[in-house]
């Protein structure tokens, strides 16, 4: 009697997890949890990509926002949900930076959750003032190098991957400078158009039709390669700082105690989903470039890697929880 009861208490928990054993994954709808609000760069993406998915398996697949907290809030909501498959994350570059600038998070990026998918590296640039007297990054270096400390840049979030790209310009180029808050990015640009604010490391769908108008200057790209949109802008790399690229990206995550065979299922839906030109189509208009699939192991080093990125800079600008 004492061992059946025993078995019994152990099936009843393990009940989650094995009841996608007991019919073809996925039998039931999906959730997947976006740390940030609805319309934003993440919705877009990820409803690109899911769609595609939901069409392939014959089974919805349900957004759900979850924002706040610099996207902690609807990060830890995917660490402790069921594990069973049936519960994703889509998010942007928090989860690898927060662990950095948070102490205490109840997750771990590494330990709680397997990355399963990238699914678009963002196009962010240097841009300055049109009326500030450099034409190039290497002009702005030099002549913010002789002001030290009378220059400023837009913050548009502390933590933010604009915000951690300038950080870690500033450390690479030796860069003194004041940071200027903001409430996202939309707000600092009239404030960047009028010279109030000297540096700025904008979406580039954001500040293109300024540069087109002649109202804003782009110095580079935050980006491994030139960007169709603008040719001649050369990258970060090119223009001189090498060590001071840094291209935050949006992926796809499942808990780290789901079933291998459901990692396995579902980033082979991920990759494929990724292939179809319709999908890089969306993902393009995005203004974001397109990710392509990359193996689990793959995955892992770039999670790896980048979270030591993010820990470095974090370190040196000293950011701290807003």
């Amino acid at each position: 009697m004492r061992v059946r009861r025993c078995v019994s208490l152990v099936l009843f928990f393990m009940w989650p997890l094995l009841g996608w054993t007991q019919g073809t994954y996925p039998n039931k709808p999906i959730k997947v949890v976006l740390p940030l609000p609805a319309g934003g760069i993440v919705d877009i993406v990820g409803r690109a990509v899911t769609e595609k998915i939901s069409a392939t398996w014959a089974q919805p697949i349900v957004i759900e926002n979850r924002p706040g907290a610099n996207s902690n809030i609807g990060i830890e909501a995917v660490a402790k949900a069921v594990p069973d498959g049936y519960t994703w994350l889509i998010g942007g570059p928090a989860i690898l930076s927060n662990p950095a600038i948070y102490p205490n998070l109840p997750w771990h990026p590494q330990k709680d959750f397997v990355c399963v998918a990238l699914i678009v590296w963002t196009q962010n640039i240097v841009v300055v003032p049109a009326a500030l007297p450099v034409s190039t990054l290497k002009e702005f270096v030099t002549y913010t190098k002789a002001r030290p400390g009378q220059l400023n840049f837009v913050n548009p979030g502390s933590g933010t991957s604009n915000h951690m790209q300038t950080e870690l310009l500033r450390q690479v180029a030796g860069l003194e400078m004041v940071s200027i808050g903001y409430k996202g990015q939309p707000p600092a640009i009239p404030d960047l158009i009028n010279g109030q604010v000297s540096f700025m490391a904008p979406s580039l769908g954001l500040v293109q039709q300024h540069i087109q108008s002649g109202r804003l200057k782009p110095l580079a790209t935050f980006t491994s390669e030139r960007l169709p949109q603008l040719p001649q802008l050369p990258t970060i790399a090119e223009a001189g700082y090498p060590d001071a690229l840094l291209v935050p990206w949006f992926g796809a995550y499942v808990s780290s105690k789901t079933p291998k065979e459901l990692v396995q299922r579902i980033h082979g839906a991920f990759e494929a989903a990724l292939k179809a030109p319709d999908v890089i189509d969306r993902l393009e208009k995005s203004g974001s470039q397109a990710g392509k699939p990359f193996s689990l192991a793959q995955l892992e080093v770039i999670v790896r890697d980048d979270m030591s990125r993010y820990a470095k800079v974090a370190k040196f600008a000293n950011i701290k929880p807003e």
